[in-house]
């Protein structure tokens, strides 16, 4: 048997303190926790950062460094730093190399990365090495020189050679959320279907529960199946609530991919042991023909400027569609003339449609009207420029050359706000591998030793 503790769905999320405790006390055999993911969008893997902050990701850490040194078991983190690019990894050292010089203890690290050379991926592509999943956008040898990053998504044999150094660490790049989690499992003769479909279970930490806030839980892999035990007090598994989660970021509520195979839950029952607890068996792993890895890549799509106007009169709360597209017409074709080039004006109504847009059948028509105008530009300087250029239309465009000149509210001076670079996901490929590591890299540090 081999017990996994997941305290959280993600470092930076919270977890309750005195679930870890009981957790902790359950003597488990690795404490396994995800550090991010591409959910929050392009952003971070573009620029290679945390969505997290700093305090509280050092503040979470150290408390799991304190746990993992009381139960005297590895410690591991996938897709460190929301992203898992090698800056990311880095970060994450840093703020782990902080910890262990205010604590004094000594510690081994093994660093996994994931962050793929540019000029290697596209000589994979031109082989016929790297192929398109559903959907994927097209791409050619340029596209990925046109990457600010690109990472591949470890599994579990990335993760168990970096386990295999014997450190009581491991830091790794981008890996499947489900691959720090099975890694060990799987290396001692755990059932594989088991060690697959419970890591994805515990993936989200006490997600798969009926209280998700709580975070830690508990799962108990052996040579037939898993056993999911939440640690909140309150907090409970049941069939549902363990089954449901495969339709967790997964189209297939059945089938789950990952590196070298695939998982298939078809066969599985979910049988309740008592209020709190679920045991899961009959879940399948299928080895694939090759092993591949799935390629994320993020790129630069230009520069972005904000301006936010609200909108009260009853007639053009009433009006708003057709206000928006008349100033969306007259300010690109100004800009179009004054400032050329390459640009978008973007006008989104908050508190009708702002997020979902066409697809809103049950929008809403209040008082007020958020109006959220987004200029898109190759340049910065481009983009604020347009940006201004729309700034009068937003404050005083009327409904129709024949009344009187209204006035809106702008929430803040300057009205503009540059939003900088924004980037955008451009690969979702998956490339072959003729062995699991010959993408990745690893490395070992010693601290305070």
């Amino acid at each position: 048997m081999v017990k996994v503790l997941i305290p959280s769905g993600a470092l930076g999320l919270g977890y309750d303190r005195a679930a870890l405790a009981r957790g902790i006390a359950q003597k488990p055999d690795i404490i396994a926790i995800d550090g991010g993911s591409t959910d929050s969008g392009p952003h971070y893997l573009g620029t290679g950062t945390s969505k997290y902050s700093r305090g509280s990701t050092k503040a979470e850490w150290r408390e799991l460094m304190a746990a993992r040194a009381h139960a005297a078991v590895p410690l591991v983190i996938g897709t460190a730093g929301t992203c898992g690019a090698d800056d990311a990894v880095d970060w994450l050292m840093d703020i782990t190399r902080e910890i262990a010089a205010e604590t004094g203890a000594p510690l081994k690290v093994a660093v996994l990365k994931s962050g793929q050379d540019k000029a290697a991926v596209a000589a994979a592509y031109h082989a016929g090495k790297v192929t398109p999943l559903p959907a994927a956008p097209a791409v050619d040898g340029a596209s990925f020189e046109a990457c600010s990053n690109i990472v591949a998504l470890a599994g579990a044999e990335q993760v168990l050679a970096a386990l295999d150094t014997g450190a009581d660490i491991v830091i790794a790049g981008r890996t499947t959320d489900t691959a720090i989690i099975s890694a060990l499992p799987l290396a001692r003769g755990c059932h594989a279907g088991g060690a697959w479909h419970g890591a994805k279970i515990g993936e989200c930490g006490a997600l798969a529960t009926t209280s998700p806030n709580s975070g830690t839980i508990l799962i108990e892999f052996d040579e037939q199946g898993f056993t999911m035990t939440p640690m909140g007090e309150e907090a409970r598994a049941t069939p549902h609530t363990v089954s449901a989660h495969m339709l967790y970021e997964n189209s297939d509520p059945y089938v789950l991919y990952e590196p070298g195979g695939y998982l298939d839950v078809t066969g599985a029952t979910y049988t309740a042991l008592d209020d709190r607890r679920v045991r899961v068996e009959g879940s399948e792993w299928v080895v694939s023909d090759q092993y591949t890895v799935k390629l994320e890549g993020a790129r630069l799509a230009g520069y972005q400027t904000v301006a936010l106007a609200l909108v009260r009169d009853p007639r053009y709360v009433e009006n708003i569609q057709a206000w928006c597209d008349d100033i969306q017409a007259r300010c690109s074709a100004k800009a179009a003339e004054r400032v050329g080039g390459e640009f978008t004006i973007e006008l989104r109504l908050i508190g009708v449609d702002a997020t979902l847009g066409a697809l809103d059948v049950q929008a809403v028509k209040g008082s007020e009207v958020g109006v959220l105008g987004i200029v898109t530009a190759p340049t910065e300087a481009q983009s604020r420029e347009v940006a201004k250029m729309l700034n009068p239309y937003l404050l005083h465009h009327p409904l129709t050359e024949q009344e009187e000149m209204p006035t809106f509210a702008f929430p803040f001076s300057p009205a503009e706000i540059s939003r900088g670079a924004i980037y955008e996901f451009c690969l979702n490929h998956v490339m072959t591998l003729e062995d699991p590591m010959e993408a990745f890299s690893l490395s070992v540090e010693e601290i305070n030793t």
